[in-house]
Formats: C-alpha cells, sequence, structure tokens
C-alpha cells in the first residue's frame, strides 16, 4: 500500500472512534484475549486480557507505529481502563 493511502486508512479509523461510542471486543479467537494496556503500543504493559464480547466504552484514538489504539474502558467497570487495538473493536 503507498504511504498517502496508509495514511488516509489510519486517518479514517481514527475518525471513527467517536468519544464515548459503545464498542464489542470482536474477532481474538476463542483461545485469545484481546490485551488491555497501560498506553498505545505492544511495548506497554498488559492490564488484563478481554474475552470476545466484552462490552466497551471507547474514547480517544491514536496512532502508533501505523496502528491503531484506543482508549477504552470497560462499561460495566468504568475504573479498568487502557488502550487497546482499535483492529479488534467492532460498535455495539
Amino acid at each position: 500500500m503507498r504511504p498517502y493511502l496508509a495514511a488516509l486508512c489510519s486517518l479514517v479509523i481514527a475518525t471513527a472512534c467517536t468519544v464515548g461510542s459503545g464498542a464489542v471486543v470482536k474477532g481474538v479467537g476463542a483461545d485469545d484475549l484481546l490485551k488491555l494496556r497501560k498506553g498505545p503500543g505492544l511495548d506497554h504493559e498488559i492490564i488484563i486480557g478481554l474475552p470476545d464480547g466484552t462490552r466497551l466504552t471507547r474514547q480517544n484514538c491514536v496512532t502508533n507505529a501505523g496502528k491503531v489504539w484506543c482508549w477504552v474502558y470497560l462499561t460495566d467497570r468504568p475504573s479498568v481502563a487502557g488502550y487497546v487495538a482499535a483492529d479488534y473493536l467492532a460498535h455495539r
């Protein structure tokens, strides 16, 4: 993919991250968990693993190293918050 197309795709994905919108974890698979991290990137500490179907409230999204990360909190436990890869979020 050409660099300008990758940048445009990242912008479109990040723009779709509406603050306060509902999201659900989707696509991690039956034997895996989406990692909720302290920061936007794989090098940040894992807070907890989230299975498919976990309900989240999405806040701001950022791009780090070409990947979009969203600040989320668990809808049922707002005190549990961190960053997840946007690739595994679906609107609910």
